[in-house]
């Protein structure tokens, strides 16, 4: 004999939308940090050149001083 089962609980999609929100907010989440992580590196990748400077240039044939 055949259970009846109600609408409510035969339903196979009930969660669908909440995992997909949450999925959503997930990836904008991660584009975020991403985006983050990008302006920090090149903030980084600029400063660390800065600091370095120029390094003076030899000339072929001098030897090098100090």
């Amino acid at each position: 004999m055949p259970r009846i089962v109600p609408e409510d609980k035969a339903r196979q999609g009930r969660w669908g939308w909440h995992t997909f929100r949450i999925l959503i907010a997930a990836l904008l989440l991660a584009f975020i940090a991403w985006g983050i992580a990008e302006i920090y590196g090149n903030m980084i990748d600029k400063t660390s050149t800065t600091e370095q400077g120029e390094l003076p240039r030899v000339e072929q044939g001098e030897s090098p001083q100090g």
